[in-house]
């Protein structure tokens, strides 16, 4: 592995960060100034039409965009009025191009951006720009992508204590975890993606505890409050791509994370992490991944987005290499298929996963497969998806006991022929987190209608039976299980 490692004294960083911010490189700076098609194209990887909209703008901000934004050479003349270029040259962030007069970014600064504020991320450069592709170095650290910010946006933003940053690499996580935790832990395997995830921290002005390691090698014997995590989940026989590949066969370096993490957890503690898991003949997913669940004692939500078949997943891995078309790809096409086809591997599936340290003696795993739209950020959701599990392991006499509302994103929506008196169904559906919908039966809707908060779930439940003319323990049998799903998805809150 190469040890290609950029770095600025902090004076230089202090002048960078200022020379950003007066040019107003920020993700909204950007994308008005390359205009709503050329701001789409460079989402697909695709720089003509943002050098086009730029080439004649001599600001400042087009100056950033065209060097790290569009991945192309900048006359030296125009960056020395913006940036400390002699310091970026001598710490590996900018480098010569062509007959001396222009320069080329090295790494990339790549502005981004939550609901609070503006950042900037320090990573390499995007691969694949324009079609162009070229094998990936082993030591690669990605910059932003669809899984940094899918994750961001499935964690729990809580106030926490310590966090858990695993496998940072480019140290985006970090930069969220900063907003509402008090101490961060970050790891990585990969010196480079620690120098950059340092470079990232010091040009936003946030403290790190950067650790070297494998897994949970860097935290032996500690304990986390949350731990969030994009591990290196590529299942195939083991691969040398650090940030996708974790040294392990199959979809070991998963269950690891699982297991391994549960036990670093602080009581009320939260894992979050993306994953990938095998399909293997003769075992069902949620058996395989169930079981690591089953091994961690936590309360575990496990969510299924999707599932590829072999080829399918070999090819998708091999053009993130940049190796298709390549010398050997045809042979390592060759040589992965005949290891799922060895392991009995029929599919892989890829997913969420949250677990809670919650102490229970009878933990909370659910199971699910949800392929459909939800809506981001999912981590409030999932924060409180935890919390309706405390509630729902009382027994039956505390839930007739309680009080509950609907959820005031819930709409009841009836289906039925025109004209008809009564619905063929009634549905209920949400407008957030999951966007579930439900059918519901006379008895579900006429309870949810009358669950605002004010009498209790038993009183409701009997004045039912009487509307009904049914027997009120006959009903009470029916209908709690119900209830239990439907606080469960969220439907009803305590």
């Amino acid at each position: 592995m190469t040890t290609r490692h950029p770095g600025l004294s902090d004076d230089d960083v202090n002048r960078l960060r200022d020379a950003l911010a007066a040019a107003g490189y920020t993700v909204d700076g950007v994308r008005d100034l390359l205009g709503a098609r050329a701001a789409a194209a460079l989402d697909r990887n695709e720089t003509t039409p943002g050098l086009l909209a730029t080439a004649a703008d001599g600001s400042a901000l087009a100056a950033l965009t065209r060097l790290w934004s569009l991945q192309a050479p900048v006359r030296r003349s125009a960056l020395e009025a913006v940036l400390p270029v002699d310091a970026l040259l001598a710490g590996g962030i900018l480098a010569t191009s062509g007959d001396g007069d222009s320069l080329r970014a090295v790494v990339d600064v790549r502005p981004y951006a939550d609901d609070v504020g503006d950042w900037w991320v320090v990573a390499d450069l995007t691969p694949g720009m324009d079609g162009h592709r070229a094998p990936i170095p082993e030591d690669h650290v990605l910059g932003l992508n669809a899984a940094s910010s899918t994750l961001a946006q499935l964690t729990v933003r809580r106030p926490a204590g310590r966090a858990l940053d695993l496998g940072t690499g480019c140290g985006v996580q970090a930069l969220h975890l900063a907003r509402h935790c008090e101490q961060i832990v970050s790891t990585d395997v990969n010196p480079r993606a620690l120098a950059l995830a340092a470079l990232t921290a010091r040009l936003n002005g946030i403290d790190l505890d950067l650790r070297r390691g494998s897994l949970f090698e860097p935290v032996d014997g500690e304990r986390f409050d949350l731990i969030a995590t994009n591990p290196p989940f590529v299942v195939s026989p083991g691969g040398s791509h650090v940030y996708r590949d974790g040294g392990l066969s199959g979809d070991e370096i998963s269950r690891r994370v699982m297991v391994d993490g549960a036990a670093r957890l602080a009581d009320g503690g939260i894992l979050q992490s993306l994953a990938n898991w095998m399909h293997v003949r003769g075992q069902t997913w949620q058996e395989r991944v169930g079981a690591w669940a089953a091994a961690t004692g936590c309360d575990a939500w496990v969510i299924q987005r999707e599932v590829e078949d072999p080829a399918e997943y070999v090819e998708l891995w091999l053009r993130d290499s940049g190796d298709l078309g390549g010398p050997s790809y045809r042979e390592r096409y060759e040589a992965w298929l005949r290891w799922f086809d060895d392991n009995d591997v029929d599919g892989v599936g890829f997913g969420w996963v949250a677990l809670r340290r919650s102490g229970a003696a009878d933990p909370a795993v659910r199971m699910e497969e949800w392929a459909h739209a939800v809506e981001q950020p999912l981590g409030p959701e999932i924060g409180a998806w935890f919390d309706r599990a405390d509630t729902l392991r009382s027994d039956d006499a505390a839930l007739l006991a309680s009080r509950l509302t609907v959820a005031g994103h819930v709409v009841q929506e009836q289906i039925g022929q025109p004209g008809e008196e009564d619905p063929e169904h009634i549905v209920l559906r949400q407008h957030r987190g999951l966007l579930r919908a439900v059918d519901a039966g006379t008895a579900e809707a006429g309870f949810v209608g009358a669950c605002d908060g004010t009498l209790p779930v038993g009183v409701i439940v009997d004045a039912l039976a009487a509307v009904l003319s049914v027997d009120a323990g006959e009903l009470r049998a029916d209908l709690l299980p119900r209830v239990r799903d439907l606080v469960r998805d969220g439907f009803l809150l305590p």
